[in-house]
């Protein structure tokens, strides 16, 4: 039984910084690809960053780059995305995400690789962020 769990969510300032972690169990074959996503109420979910573990690649939505950072800890089994100068727009429900067979390309734009990632096997149940 697979399961992704997010924690690190909370209320910060606008600048200010969060750190979101997400802890994989069950997890029988080597996972390929993670995400993190994000959706706020009355919107849809959007991809914010994703990982391709196999070759260390990482993807980031226009709206984060530059903000996010998407990192692993195999040891650990856990991603974490490292979210900084935080503004109004970024409140949301945060969700991590894995599948063990999507590859995410080199030659994959960001948001081809976070619309791959959209249809991925497992998902965890979210962290909230807000921002004031």
């Amino acid at each position: 039984h697979v399961q992704l769990v997010e924690s690190g969510g909370g209320s910060v300032q606008t600048g200010g910084s969060l750190r979101l972690s997400c802890v994989m169990s069950g997890y029988v074959y080597v996972h390929n690809s993670m995400a993190w996503f994000r959706q706020a109420p009355g919107k849809e979910r959007e991809g914010v960053a994703a990982l391709y573990i196999t070759t260390g690649r990482t993807y980031y939505a226009d709206s984060v780059k530059g903000r996010f950072t998407v990192s692993q800890d195999n040891a650990k089994n856990t991603i974490y995305l490292q979210m900084n100068n935080l503004k109004p727009e970024d409140a949301a429900m945060y969700y991590c995400a894995a599948d063990p067979l999507i590859v995410l390309t080199e030659r994959m734009t960001a948001r081809q690789a976070l619309s791959a990632m959209m249809g991925a096997r497992y998902w965890g149940q979210g962290t909230q962020v807000t921002v004031s």
